[in-house]
């Protein structure tokens, strides 16, 4: 028999025993909850552009690899109109988790700042996934422009003053911001023609209707080569692998001028988290592969592949470079 010291002695042992064991199990943390299953279903592409158009075509060189990658078809949806933001919108909106955009600059930059009534703020309501190409725009005039250098253009073009008039692709895009900016740099003052596209600013600039033009190399080259067109420079700092033949604008003394169009995955704000490190995992991934490099270079894009906060980052530099041409041109999307 124990003695009633002893007994008192034991009880409190085994009370600080019991206790022990209950903290512990109370502070023993929660098994982590299983990562939910996806893909469940295909996943989708939107593109704001018909088929055909530079980013249809990136959209659809990385389906393939991309289905591979996620055992689930990837299906390319084009929902063209409002350059882009029509697709860029129905993105933003989506809630099914199966949901992401190609897009250009604009859509996942300015359209906010263009537009009050756009129904998207691409800076809220995107999530960034990966920067999969960049390309500098060539500055294209007639075959029968004046000056045999950069140099000598601008000092004609400054002359014409507004007589002269240059295209883009539309109000708000990299083509018509780019060029007012490119603007304040020369002192030239050609006036704004919109059209539905860079193949019509082609032909106007071929039939002698407009001057100048901010246009993606790829579509310019052809016509370049061809003598119908005249290359003065590309908005790169040096010269671009995509049209290495050609000088930049700072080699022509356009110093600090320096521009891109892009194109990237974006999903909407609501994907989870975890489905959109993993997109931007595979994407950048598949964008850096030999063959979907080689063919995006055919397509005129330099591979950028980046990281989700890669494709961030350079969202924020092109939003203030972009807005404050916005700002101090006050331009208005129609």
């Amino acid at each position: 028999m124990f003695k009633p010291a002893q007994r008192r002695t034991m009880l409190a042992l085994a009370i600080a025993l019991a206790a022990s064991a209950a903290f512990a199990q109370k502070a023993r943390p929660a098994a982590a909850a299983p990562a939910p299953a996806w893909p469940t279903k295909p996943l989708r592409i939107l593109v704001g552009f018909p088929g055909g158009s530079t980013p249809d075509l990136v959209a659809r060189t990385i389906a393939e690899p991309l289905s591979r990658a996620i055992g689930q078809p990837v299906i390319v949806e084009n929902k063209p109109g409002a350059g882009g933001n029509i697709a860029a919108d129905q993105v933003a909106k989506a809630t099914d988790d199966h949901t992401i955009g190609v897009m250009i600059n604009g859509n996942m930059t300015i359209a906010k700042m263009l537009n009050p009534a756009t129904p998207f703020d691409p800076l809220k309501d995107l999530t960034p996934i990966s920067l999969i190409g960049t390309a500098p725009l060539l500055l294209t005039a007639p075959a029968n422009a004046p000056g045999n250098n950069a140099q000598e253009f601008f000092l004609a073009a400054r002359n014409a003053g507004t007589k002269w008039s240059y295209g883009s692709p539309g109000v708000g895009t990299v083509g018509h911001i780019g060029m007012e900016l490119l603007k304040t740099k020369t002192n030239m003052d050609p006036v704004h023609v919109p059209y539905p596209g860079n193949p019509q600013v082609i032909t106007a600039m071929i039939g002698g209707q407009i001057q100048l033009s901010l246009l993606p190399p790829a579509l310019a080259a052809a016509q370049i080569r061809a003598g119908k067109l005249k290359a003065i420079g590309v908005t790169s700092s040096s010269r671009s692998p995509l049209v290495p033949e050609y000088p930049s604008l700072d080699e022509g003394g356009i110093r600090g001028f320096q521009l891109e169009i892009w194109t990237a995955a974006a999903a909407p704000n609501s994907m989870p988290k975890p489905v959109v490190a993993r997109l931007s995992r595979l994407i950048s991934e598949i964008a850096r592969t030999p063959e979907v490099r080689a063919k995006l270079f055919q397509q005129g894009w330099q591979v950028a592949g980046t990281s989700a906060e890669g494709l961030a980052n350079r969202i924020k530099q092109d939003t203030a470079i972009l807005g404050g041409v916005i700002v101090m041109r006050n331009i208005k999307a129609e």
